[in-house]
């Protein structure tokens, strides 16, 4: 580490690393600096010059704050500290010189603006500027940008802050956006009216610092002070990502990242940005059961009664679905064990080892691969799969990080070294402690999982399994796995409790009762429908693909008669005679975390033993990315209709990388 080095920010002595900003030091003592293009996960632009500060003994004029390091101060005539002043008369009469030429141009439409109230120009002009203009001239107008049906553009109120295109070129992986012309014909535009084409595009509207960039689906629906806001967290992949969904009332009407260092950053991506809407359509808010053939309405206590009537006596199997919390799923396989059924997850009939926990989720955390030196992929498309973890990949790449790749020869964002698709190409490879291993669900699809886990554990001591849903690693964690896997569970079935499994086809024969929140495959197969709680409208921990166990808040109520998934299996139990021993939440995670006590600690990402699995002769074939369209992939984005949307553009679309 670097030596620290002392100076004298507004009369308070730190010591700081001299490499830091004079941005970065200030925020070390709690001193904010206004900013506009400054970010701290994007290069350093310098152009909106709002961060000015005055450095004693320095130049005669404020510096921008952002461009200067500590070790570019000079220290004083016998060696005292550098002092920096963040309040004086010459910094206070500079940024408000700033804001007077920024609002030159910029038109004072905040009634009507769709950012007003989370308006940095808006909130900067109040705590810096002044209270009139000495501009009489007209104002500049742009022509509105067309970037597809995410983002809105009304460019016309951009100050050219250009976070929009370094977001896009250095995290996205796009060279579509730029700025062009010069002085009063400079602009951001797209290059030959292109629309973005990134899975990660919906992020420019959080950095975007005024009302030139905005949520085309959200648009014009609510006010930031009208909503109720929630911490939770995503499950429309296995990463985890940490974010912020508001709500209105009993809807949901949008969700933005929250800042997890380790997991996401700040980014999220478009599938769980925009999904919102699908929240709403397609619901099941009432029970139902099949009547002659037809499904029809019916009570709870009618709908538990013919559940009960029908699973007596009768062979049961459970099967957990992709988006199922880790206490339903709980929940689900303690009723069944009492019944002396089974109980199976892995839906998508990838038999990982369930006492393995290093060989369904590997050792390796998410945060690691930052300074990662080298990363090889197999199997897996994780531009595809977890989009922003894609993007830290792509961090390491930018910082000199190898990436090569054994699978289908895809598009990542960023160059890689292609190795083939051949599953010789593992036994090519040879061990080196330096590297991570990012195993895909592609990967293990063949019936030879723990041949091909046994080659990666070979080729690296640190591996990462990627998975295509947020709810299997919790739900392997708990044991919801059977011998011989989901062919074998479902050849002896009489009765199916299928909760929320709607991947796969469940033939003619078994008696099925679906618990799910949406109208999809699963419901439509199923002889009794009790509807359930969405991701959204009930507390639950999922553990990410890292194997962090995170706490996901309720944010609405479920529609109509709808009930969480706990509280559903519970009622269920005790009709049966066979009640579970819990009867609230809180009961429920206490009988969990004495089964499972890694899950108790929340936001921490445990120390798996790492159990090597012998290496065996792999099958001589093909490894193939899992082909998982990335915005059909649950039954929440298959009822959006902004997903849908998307989904039919993807489809057309060619990608323009750097």
């Amino acid at each position: 580490m670097a030596d620290l080095r002392k100076i004298i920010i507004d009369d308070t002595e730190v010591e700081v690393d001299p490499a830091m900003t004079l941005i970065q030091a200030c925020e070390e003592v709690g001193i904010e600096i206004p900013r506009f293009c400054y970010h701290e996960r994007l290069s350093i632009a310098g152009n909106c010059r709002m961060c000015l500060v005055e450095v004693v003994g320095g130049p005669p004029k404020p510096s921008a704050s952002c461009a200067m390091q500590v070790k570019d101060l000079r220290p004083g005539p016998e060696g005292q500290p550098p002092v920096i002043k963040t309040n004086s008369p010459m910094v206070r009469k500079a940024r408000e010189g700033v804001m007077e030429f920024l609002l030159i141009n910029h038109p004072l439409d905040c009634p009507i603006c769709d950012q007003g109230g989370e308006c940095d120009l808006q909130d900067q002009a109040m705590a810096y500027g002044a209270d009139f203009s000495r501009y009489r001239e007209p104002k500049r107008a742009n022509v509105d940008l067309d970037l597809g049906p995410l983002v809105e553009t009304h460019m016309t109120r951009c100050i050219s802050c250009t976070r929009c295109v370094r977001f896009t070129t250095e995290v996205a992986g796009i060279s579509q956006m730029g700025q062009t012309g010069r002085g009063e014909d400079a602009e951001i535009t797209s290059y030959l009216g292109q629309t973005l084409n990134s899975n990660m595009q919906g992020n420019i509207i959080d950095l975007c610092p005024v009302g030139a960039l905005v949520s085309k689906p959200y648009a014009f629906t609510a006010r930031s002070w009208e909503l109720s806001k929630t911490e939770s967290i995503d499950v429309m992949d296995s990463l985890g990502a940490n974010i912020r969904i508001d709500t209105k009332g009993r809807e949901v009407m949008r969700i933005l990242p929250r800042n997890h260092d380790g997991i996401n950053e700040e980014w999220i991506s478009d599938k769980t940005r925009f999904v919102w809407d699908g929240l709403r359509l397609q619901r099941l808010d009432t029970p139902y059961i099949r009547d002659n053939g037809k499904l029809r309405e019916a009570s709870w206590a009618e709908a538990i009664d013919f559940a009960v009537e029908n699973i007596r006596d009768k062979q049961l199997a459970a099967i957990v679905g992709d988006l199922s919390s880790v206490e339903a799923a709980f929940a689900l396989k303690t009723l069944v064990d009492s019944l002396d059924g089974s109980t199976e997850c892995r839906v998508d009939g990838i038999d990982f080892p369930p006492k393995n926990r290093s060989a369904y989720v590997g050792n390796v955390s998410i945060e690691e691969i930052d300074n990662a030196k080298e990363i090889i992929i197999i199997g897996a498309n994780p531009a595809n799969d977890s989009p922003v973890l894609n993007s830290r990949i792509r961090k390491a790449w930018l910082n000199g990080c190898k990436v090569s790749l054994i699978g289908d020869e895809i598009d990542l964002t960023f160059d890689y070294q292609y190795l083939g698709a051949d599953r010789d190409c593992l036994d090519k490879l040879t061990n080196s402690k330096d590297s991570i291993v990012i195993v895909g669900i592609g990967a293990l699809s063949d019936g030879d999982v723990l041949e091909v886990l046994a080659k990666c554990m070979a080729i690296s001591s640190r591996m990462l399994i990627l998975h295509a849903s947020a709810g299997r690693v919790g739900a392997l964690d708990v044991g919801c796995v059977t011998e011989g896997g989901l062919k074998t569970l479902l050849d002896g079935a009489e009765v199916i409790l299928n909760l929320g499994a709607d991947e796969i086809l469940i033939e003619e024969g078994p008696f099925v009762i679906y618990q799910g929140s949406h109208g999809d495959r699963g419901a439509h197969r199923a002889d009794i429908i009790f509807p359930s709680a969405a991701y959204t409208e009930e507390d639950g921990i999922f553990v990410n693909t890292e194997g962090r166990p995170q706490l996901a808040l309720r944010a609405g109520f479920p529609p109509g008669e709808a009930k969480e998934n706990w509280a559903i299996i519970r009622a269920l139990s005790g009709a049966l005679g066979k009640p579970l021993p819990f009867d609230t939440l809180s009961e429920l995670r206490k009988n969990l975390f004495e089964a499972v006590p890694h899950l108790e600690k929340l936001d921490v990402v445990p120390e798996n033993k790492r159990d090597v699995i012998n290496v065996m002769k792999i099958k001589n074939k093909n490894i193939n990315c899992d082909e998982i369209d990335f915005y059909r992939s649950n039954p929440i984005v298959r009822a959006s209709k902004v997903m849908a949307k998307l989904s039919a553009l993807n489809k057309t679309k060619k990608v323009t990388r750097l």
